[in-house]
This record gives structure tokens, sequence and C-alpha cells, in this order.
């Protein structure tokens, strides 16, 4: 179940880089690069296994006798206007900032829209926005003082401010970001991961279960999408139920799909982006009652974890993927949705 270990892949995904540089009368620079995805399967097969070292752990089992409550649970956000931001442009809605995360929504006539959001560790966070659509946001920096920027195109790389706020953060319900649908995790009740995401957790019986029945059900019914990670664009978002439709996709495809699906059971689940080595990367990370959270998690020997990757795992094989695991000292993470 989450007894997979990992191997060395190198994929050539160039990171998005979002650059935003104060210009005269508030018009601000933003330096996109085209986000592109390259998966060259280039696997080191050559493993040097020491006697006595290696190891290999059963797959956990629970020790309840009963099956968990699969029920779906999706928390739903809410905009109710008691602390805003707004003008003729845009509306900026925080009152549910104790809950860790913003509402967003754009009511002006341009086409090219950015809201960059900037917290405590000073980690600006560039997003796209739509016309007329109210987005969720998460808070990921927790308590603190944020920036929020909604940012209008002009020409080019050349926005202008549309609507800024400066809000202090103050968030009580710690998991509540980790827990909500977001932009990058999008799903409510009626969507299909929700469904099958519950019919993949239905023996399970506890969190710890769930989390490698869904995690097992990924990495055998999704496959990595070349020619898409080759052609993506900056501002790519997933649709998760599009993803499970299709059977093919990236890796935050991969990512976005396991947070719908545990976030839905009520397990917190984080979507993190940032680095494999040297490669730009997505994978995931989960809470779990009486444990905390546990970063990356894939093997679980009942005191240790190591890495979750569905990516990796998904187009490795299980033999050869310690060398590029190891103690998970090779990720490194930028942004978390």
């Amino acid at each position: 179940m989450l007894s997979n270990i990992f191997i060395k892949i190198t994929k050539k995904y160039d990171k998005s880089k979002n650059r935003l540089s104060s210009l005269s009368n508030s018009v601000i620079s933003l330096s996109f690069f085209k986000l592109k995805a390259l998966l060259i399967c280039v696997i080191t097969l050559s493993l040097i296994l020491v006697t006595g070292c290696e190891q290999r752990h059963e797959a956990y089992v629970s020790s309840s006798t009963e099956i968990r409550d699969n029920t779906p649970h999706c928390l739903v956000p809410e905009a109710p206007g008691i602390k805003v931001s707004d003008n003729e442009l845009a509306s900026i809605d925080y009152s549910n900032s104790s809950e860790g995360y913003i509402t967003v929504t754009y009511i002006g006539d341009c086409e090219g829209i950015k809201l960059q959001i900037t917290g405590p560790d000073a980690m600006p966070y560039t997003y796209d926005l739509r016309r007329l659509e109210p987005e969720v946001f998460p808070l990921s920096a927790g308590d603190g003082d944020y920036l929020i920027n909604v940012l209008e195109n002009i020409e080019g790389t050349q926005y202008a401010t549309a609507l800024s706020a400066s809000i202090n953060v103050e968030i009580t319900n710690k998991l509540g970001a980790y827990l909500y649908p977001n932009q990058y995790v999008k799903f409510n009740k009626d969507s299909n991961v929700v469904r099958v995401g519950s019919e993949v957790v239905k023996e399970a019986h506890d969190d710890l279960e769930a989390i490698g029945l869904v995690y097992n059900y990924l990495i055998h019914n999704i496959t990595y999408d070349v020619p898409k990670a080759e052609n993506i664009q900056s501002g790519y978002v997933p649709n998760v139920d599009e993803i499970l439709e299709c059977k093919t996709g990236i890796c935050l495809d991969y990512s976005a799909v396991m947070c719908s699906m545990l976030r839905s059971q009520q397990i917190p689940c984080r979507m993190e982006v940032g680095y494999a080595g040297t490669v730009y990367h997505a994978w995931i990370s989960t809470y779990v009652e009486h444990i905390g959270w546990i970063n990356g998690i894939v093997e679980f020997d009942g005191t240790n974890w190591s890495i979750m990757d569905p990516t990796v795992a998904a187009n490795s094989g299980e033999d050869a993927l310690k060398n590029f695991i190891g103690d998970g000292g090779g990720y490194y993470t930028k942004f978390i949705y």
C-alpha cells in the first residue's frame, strides 16, 4: 500500500517564473517565463546494495477493526462581505482569513488579470484571475501581514494595480487552508473526484489506510502525459475531473487529484511545488491526527515515512526508487497550495 520506494529519475520541467517590479504611477511589470515541462526518462539502475542495509517493510495495516466513515465532507468557502477591500474593478473578501483563505473577484473589463499575494514569509504567490468569477486562494504563510494586489495587464508584461489591500491575519483554523478547495485544488460535493475518492477508501480502517488507498489508486490509474508537459502554458490550473476522465496528467495534476480526494475525506492535504534536486516539481504532504504533518508521505514502516511523490512513483520501477529519495533531502518546497 504505502510500501513503494523511490527511483532516480530526471525530468526537465522548467519552472514558470513570475517577477513583479514596481514602475512609476503604480504600473507593475511582471516577467513571466513560459512554463515548459519535459519528461526525460533517464533511470539510474546502478544501485549499490550493502548486505544488511536494505530493509523491506510490510505495508501499513491499521490496528483498528472498525471501518472509517467514508462519507465525503466538502467544505464550502464563503465570501460574506464582512471584511472587504473593494472598488469598481475588484473585490478582496478576507472575512474568513481566520479559516486560512480569501476570496477575490475581478469585475473590470481587462482580460489579462493577475493576483499576487505576499505573506509574512515574503514569498510572492502569483495567480491568474478570471473575470466575474469569485476564486479562493489559501493564505499559505500562516499568521502575519499580507499584501494582496489585483493587477491589470496594460500591454506585454506591463501591469497596473487595480486594487491593493494590506491585511493582518490570525489563523485560528490552522488546517483550514488544506481542507478547503482553492484555485489549484478545486472540487465540490458534486465533483466526480469526490465520488471516486469515497469509493476508493471505503475499506479503510483509518486515515493512514485511506491515504494509502488513494495513493495506490492514483499511481495505477493515471499515467504521465509527456505531450501535455511539453506544451504546458504559464498559469495552468488542473481540472481534477478531466484528469480522472482522461487518466493522464503532469505532476500538478497528480497532486491536485490526490489532494481533492483526501480533503473531501476530511484529511488535510498540502499540494507543494518546489524542487526535486534541481528539477521543478510538485508533490503532497498530509496531516494525520496524533502524528501531525507527514511531509511527502509514501512509505510507513511503523515509525518513519519517506517522500510521497505520486508522479515519480507512478512512472518508476519499485526496486530502483531508493537511490533518488533517500531521506527526502533532495526535495525543497517553494510554494504551498
